[in-house]
C-alpha cells in the first residue's frame, strides 16, 4: 500500500494506467474479506484522485474518471467509458462502450446504460418505486438507457423505464414512462414534442 493510494489484492491492471493521489481501487463490501472479489481494469485507464473503485469491477480499455468519483460492486462496465467528477455509479451496474456520464450524476443499482449514451451533468436515475416499502429491495429496478440515447442535464429518471435508442431528454425532464427510439421529450412529466431526425443538428445527409 502506498501512503497516497491504496490498491488491494486481487486488483489486475493493464498496462498505461494513470492513477492520481488518493484513489483506492478494490474495496471490499460489505460481507467480503479483501481480494474476494477480482476487479480489473483495462489499458489506458486515467483514474483521477479521490476516486474510489470497489471490488469486483470488471472495466474495459480507455477508461476514465474526473476527481472524486465512486464506483460501488460489482459493475460490468465498457471499453472508452468516461465518468465525471463526483458522480456516483452504485453497484451492479451495466455500462455499455463508448459511454460518457458527466459530473454529479447518480446512477443507482440496476440501472443498464447501453453503447454510445450520453448522461449529462446533474442527471438522477432512481431504482425504487416506493422508498422504504417492505419489499422495497427485492424490487429494485433501475432505468435502461439504450444505445446512442442523449439525456440532458438534471434530467430525472423513474424507476423502471426504457430510453429508447436515439431518444433525446430535455434538461431538467422527469421522465415517468417509456420513451421510444428517436423521440424528444421535454418537461414534468415528460411529453413527446418531436422527433429527433427533425432536429436540424441531428440530421443526416
Amino acid at each position: 500500500m502506498n501512503i497516497y493510494r491504496n490498491i488491494y489484492p486481487n486488483v489486475i491492471l493493464e498496462d498505461d494506467i494513470t492513477i492520481g493521489l488518493f484513489v483506492i481501487i478494490g474495496e471490499p463490501s460489505r460481507g467480503n474479506l479483501p481480494g474476494e472479489l477480482p476487479t480489473k481494469i483495462g489499458k489506458n485507464a486515467v483514474i483521477r484522485s479521490h476516486t474510489v473503485i470497489y471490488a469486483g469491477n470488471v472495466i474495459g480499455y480507455d477508461f476514465q474518471t474526473g476527481h472524486n468519483v465512486l464506483i460501488r460492486e460489482e459493475n460490468n462496465i465498457g471499453n472508452n467509458v468516461s465518468i465525471g467528477s463526483h458522480s456516483i455509479i452504485e453497484h451492479h451496474v451495466k455500462i455499455g462502450d463508448n459511454v460518457r456520464i458527466h459530473s454529479n450524476t447518480f446512477i443507482p443499482e440496476y440501472s443498464i446504460i447501453d453503447d454510445g449514451a450520453w448522461i449529462g451533468p446533474c442527471v438522477v436515475f432512481t431504482n425504487a418505486r416506493y422508498p422504504r416499502s417492505k419489499t422495497v429491495k427485492e424490487n429494485l429496478s433501475g432505468p435502461h438507457v439504450q444505445s446512442n440515447a442523449k439525456i440532458g442535464a438534471g434530467a430525472v429518471l423513474l424507476p423502471g423505464i426504457i430510453i429508447g435508442q436515439g431518444a433525446l431528454i430535455g434538461a431538467g425532464s422527469v421522465v415517468v414512462s417509456n420513451v421510444p427510439d428517436g423521440v424528444l421529450v421535454v418537461g414534468n412529466p415528460a411529453r413527446m414534442i418531436k422527433y429527433t431526425r427533425d432536429i436540424e443538428a441531428y440530421m443526416t445527409d
